[in-house]
């Protein structure tokens, strides 16, 4: 059976999309998570914002944004988990769990904090000066962005290596510490992905907010005009070959065209094409492939609400993951509940429990639930929420009664059902033997003691 590997992306929400996002980043995010082996989990990292911004308007305005972007682009969110950040409260709370163990020495070598110092200094200021600890704990809410996911691959840029590397430093750490053996997290590795262009902006550095050179993604047609119009070219006249291996208009070209439209231009360059007309080439390319895609973003934010139900519905699934994956990672640092494991009295009955044993917690909203756990710690089957205790413990009560158990089999996961309805669902195993074997460890669990 193939396993299926879960790439995640996250965009920092503190501006607007422009061509260098959508090439570098969104488009071949998009174009991965098509791949049938692919688990694609993207989310707009608006925790991250906080640490660059403290505009609350151009954050709430940059996540509508970019939200609109992925979806005006293609994005098929039944395929993939697309979420907030900030919708998933296990993100910030794995973040402390993970600051616990992180070394200070590791974040100490951060190249955005050291940078940051580095520039304190050279201008005779004390080294932190203005340094916030959101700048510096940025590692941390990154591997936890990682690491609750457990991701295989993490597409970045170069400049963003070495945080996926502090995310395996810093979950590594945790695994030695608490895993007693079970290794909770994935060591995640960093994609760069070779052929992703880095495009140049107005002025041939790298299209970024911060030099102000941007081309806005989806602008309206006049200002996408305006924009290509003030790319900065050599001085050569129309007539006189150009150098396309040197032309920022002919690298945005090249970003966007096929092989043949790109080998055309770059004869038409040679030849002598006048820059003006390179230009209008270059509009009318990208018009042509982003006009569309234009109008569904604008409807996008038109309908704000319909952009808000979209991510509800995907923090729902990220949280199906992040929920039982935290409470695991609780009982593992010793945040548990006082209530004991089920007893038991015989010695049959204490090997099954070493086996698979029940756990009883409470949930975060103030429910109670119950969840089975194999003898190395993996979540074997998960209730629902109850409630309160006594009604859980009626349930956990009653499916060890010996009556006979409703186990109902559905691809790589079971479900056990009473009085009709389901009380607890298993995770997706990884092949129907894992499935079966963690339905084996259930009814063992589940058995009466004999006297």
């Amino acid at each position: 059976m193939t396993t299926r590997t879960r790439i995640l992306t996250g965009i920092t929400t503190t501006g607007t999309p422009h061509l260098g996002n959508y090439a570098g980043a969104i488009r071949p995010a998009i174009l991965a998570s098509r791949d049938s082996n692919a688990d694609s989990f993207y989310f707009l990292a608006d925790y991250h914002a906080l640490i660059k911004c403290d505009d609350p308007l151009r954050i709430q305005r940059s996540r509508l944004e970019i939200a609109a972007t992925w979806l005006a682009g293609g994005l098929d969110v039944d395929r993939v988990t697309f979420y907030r950040q900030s919708d998933i409260p296990e993100i910030p709370e794995l973040t402390w769990l993970l600051t616990c163990v992180a070394a200070k020495g590791l974040l100490n070598r951060a190249h955005a904090y050291k940078a940051s110092v580095d520039k304190n200094v050279e201008a005779g200021e004390d080294p932190d000066a203005g340094i916030t600890m959101g700048l510096y704990s940025y590692p941390v809410l990154m591997a936890a962005d990682i690491l609750m996911f457990n991701a295989h691959k993490v597409p970045v840029g170069r400049d963003q290596i070495q945080h996926v590397e502090m995310a395996r430093d810093i979950g590594q750490r945790f695994n030695h510490l608490f895993g007693q053996g079970k290794e909770f997290f994935t060591m995640p590795e960093a994609l760069i992905e070779e052929s992703v262009a880095t495009l140049p902006g107005l002025d041939g550095r790298k299209m970024s907010k911060s030099y102000d050179n941007t081309i806005p993604l989806f602008s309206s047609a006049k200002d996408m005009k305006d924009a290509i119009s003030r790319i900065v070219t050599d001085s050569r006249a129309p007539g006189e070959a150009k150098d396309p291996d040197n032309s920022h208009l002919f690298t945005l070209f090249q970003a966007f065209s096929t092989p043949a439209q790109s080998a055309e231009f770059r004869s038409e360059l040679l030849q002598g094409l006048g820059w003006g007309e390179a230009k209008n080439r270059l509009f009318q390319l990208l018009d042509d492939q982003l006009g569309e895609a234009r109008e569904r973003y604008h409807q996008f934010i038109e309908r704000p609400s319909d952009l808000e139900d979209i991510l509800q519905l995907g923090a729902k699934k990220a949280r199906a993951v992040a929920t039982p994956f935290l409470n695991e990672l609780r009982e593992a640092v010793g945040l548990r509940s006082f209530v004991s494991q089920v007893q038991v009295t015989t010695q049959t009955k204490k090997k099954a429990a070493k086996a698979a044993r029940f756990v009883s917690f409470r949930d975060e909203d103030g429910s109670f639930r119950f969840r089975l756990l194999s003898a190395e710690g993996e979540q074997l089957l998960l209730s629902n929420n109850f409630a309160d205790g006594k009604t859980a413990g009626q349930v956990t009560k009653q499916l060890q009664s010996g009556q006979p158990l409703d186990v109902r089999s559905d691809d790589l996961g079971f479900s056990v059902w009473l009085d009709g309805a389901c009380v607890a669902q298993s995770p997706a195993f990884a092949d129907s033997a894992a499935r079966d074997a963690a339905i084996d460890a259930l009814r063992v669990a589940l058995t009466p003691a004999q006297d």
